[in-house]
């Protein structure tokens, strides 16, 4: 009886949660030729969905500036519903925060790109994101509640 149940990962659905873009200055903005400065934000959640069940999202907020002047603002939400069982707590957590984000972030990558040049600008390739670090940063930080 105390024979050991196999550990559960499937992904169940990878989806886009929630996309925006905009472009206020259009279309003056498209006539610009300095560089623009690009600033990122990027974040994760995670929530209990049901029994064995969990969605991950990955947020992130990608501005775009020249001078003082907003040239595309891209904020997109890539989630997914992982079925992780037989697990145990103190392993669920970075398989929530290190690899579902993993498996999350590529597609992340390639909505941001290709909003970005569906409105008419060269595209962002996100760089890569160690998941890793920001978990055990995350994990240092004294929890506030």
């Amino acid at each position: 009886m105390s024979e050991q149940l196999q550990p559960v990962f499937a992904i169940e659905k990878i989806y886009v949660k929630d996309l925006s873009l905009e472009i206020p200055n259009a279309p003056n903005i498209f006539l610009e030729r300095d560089t623009p400065e690009i600033n990122l934000q990027l974040g994760t959640r995670n929530q209990s969905i049901d029994n064995g069940l969990y969605e991950v999202q990955l947020t992130v907020t990608v501005t775009a500036k020249i001078k003082d002047k907003i040239m595309f603002l891209v904020e997109a939400q890539q989630a997914g519903i992982f079925r992780i069982q037989n697990i145990s707590n103190e392993e669920i957590d970075p398989v929530l925060g290190i690899g579902c984000p993993n498996i999350l972030f590529p597609y992340l990558r390639e909505v941001v790109s290709d909003i970005v040049t569906r409105a008419g600008f060269p595209p962002v390739i996100l760089n890569p994101v160690n998941f890793e670090a920001i978990y055990q940063q995350k994990k240092a930080e004294p929890s506030t509640h």
